[in-house]
């Protein structure tokens, strides 16, 4: 089987670097993306939202995996936007802070939109408490 990603980053190493980035600021944001349509089950999915959330992720993108040549692992499944609803509403169930969840959905998803939101919303916030 193929992989995906730099042999350098496996599963494990990425959660524990989304962990010490809440260790070492628990303020900190943590945000993580996850590709679908490689052949990933249900099961799968509902593993890695709950090892996301054991670790104070807060913010978590769906897309859908797209191969970008020949020479890259293909398109097990085209998920559908139903599909991508569904995780959606179950991500956010499970209390990441943002969900981002669709076909084109990219890891920089609305990122600025989402960073300025809350900054005015906790902007707004402080000053109400004052």
């Amino acid at each position: 089987q193929r992989r995906v990603r730099d042999h350098r980053a496996g599963y494990a190493q990425s959660l524990s670097v989304l962990a010490r980035v809440k260790e070492t600021n628990s303020h900190a944001l943590t945000k993580t993306s996850v590709m679908l349509g490689l052949g990933e089950t249900d099961e799968d999915i509902r593993a890695t939202m709950n090892d996301l959330r054991n670790n104070d992720v807060d913010v978590l993108t769906f897309g859908q995996y797209l191969q970008p040549s020949k020479s890259h692992m293909p398109v097990k499944e085209y998920v559908t936007p139903e599909k991508f609803a569904e995780w959606q509403e179950e991500a956010e169930s499970l209390g990441f802070k943002y969900v981002a969840s669709g076909p084109l959905v990219r890891s920089s998803y609305k990122a600025g939109e989402f960073f300025l939101k809350n900054l005015i919303r906790d902007k707004s916030l402080s000053q109400n408490a004052a």
